[in-house]
């Protein structure tokens, strides 16, 4: 027996009215406004210098664990996210630094002195080194927590499953941010960016128009394989396009970093919505409304940031 439809007196409105009788801000006034607010702020500042890119991306990174953190203690875990945000700011700086230096120029933080680069590289070793260690007195002094039944141990997992699936990649960007001879290069960030939203607005219009084959159901029911061709191809494209502002840069290459960009970005999203929904969550955060978390946006760099940080430390 069906039900009766519900009374118009019963029916929610589509906009209630606030409290100041305006109605609320519709969910694509919301993507617009912060979808551009954020490209502001993203690409002010990596085009002003080496300083405010570092500085925006270890906020972005620092984030990121952040959402990663507090999707883990809704599956019940404790990690220990003030210490591991700490420590993925350390890292992110050390990178940096070592980056910078490793150049002949010795990068844009040679106003330091020649030791920091030393100095950046013993710290980065020294937290790898003691982390664990930290790590596990933390739960020995928290031992027994109340309502885990699960080991210490596992906390610790954590911990440091979200250093090395969020902070390390994004840190690597450091590494695709400093160019041999010539510093830092806003052009190869502005690039990358050109890139992954390319293989993005690809692979959506792909699969609106002819995706029928499912690439993941079970993880992502709305990525199709032709999606996946539609987005490598117009990332190609790309690639070829940018050899006439990147002219240091060789077709090869860029086609190899195109490439990169077109299959590990995919993987990455698919990498995060699987996360998000081990642990019954729809998006990772609410910093920007109509857009989720940071994580959401930057998924795709956490798998393409190590292959491109190997291409540009073997090849430059």
């Amino acid at each position: 027996m069906s039900e009766p439809s519900p009374s118009p007196a019963t029916t929610a409105p589509e906009a209630a009215p606030g409290a100041d009788g305006k109605k609320p801000m519709s969910n694509l006034a919301q993507r617009v406004i912060f979808g551009v607010i954020g490209a502001v702020l993203l690409l002010g500042s990596v085009w002003y210098g080496a300083w405010t890119f570092a500085i925006f991306f270890a906020a972005v990174q620092a984030k990121m664990l952040h959402e990663f953190y507090r999707m883990m203690q809704k599956a019940g875990y404790k990690p220990a996210a003030i210490l591991g945000i700490s420590i993925s700011l350390l890292i992110f700086g050390s990178i940096c630094i070592v980056a910078s230096s490793l150049l002949s120029q010795r990068g844009q933080f040679a106003m330091f002195g020649g030791d920091i680069f030393d100095a950046a590289g013993l710290l980065l070793i020294g937290c790898i080194i003691l982390l664990p260690t930290i790590l596990i007195l933390r739960e020995m002094y928290a031992w027994p927590r109340e309502n885990q039944n699960f080991s210490p141990f596992a906390n610790v997992g954590v911990a440091l499953l979200g250093l090395l699936y969020v902070s390390l990649p994004m840190s690597l960007l450091n590494v695709v941010a400093f160019s041999s001879g010539t510093g830092y290069d806003y052009r190869r960030i502005v690039a990358l960016l050109l890139l992954v939203w390319c293989s993005d607005i690809g692979a959506y219009a792909a699969g609106k128009t002819f995706g029928k084959h499912k690439l993941a159901p079970k993880i992502s029911p709305g990525k199709t394989w032709e999606g996946a061709v539609g987005g490598f191809l117009l990332t190609l494209v790309m690639g070829w396009a940018l050899g006439f502002w990147l002219t240091d840069l060789s077709l090869a290459y860029r086609l190899v970093a195109a490439g990169t960009v077109a299959v590990f970005g995919p993987l990455g999203d698919l990498a995060e919505s699987m996360l998000k929904r081990s642990v019954g969550v729809k998006d990772s955060g609410r910093i920007m409304p109509g857009h989720g978390g940071l994580l959401d946006r930057f998924d795709a760099f956490l798998f393409i940031l190590p292959v491109l940080a190997v291409l540009q430390l073997l090849f430059g």
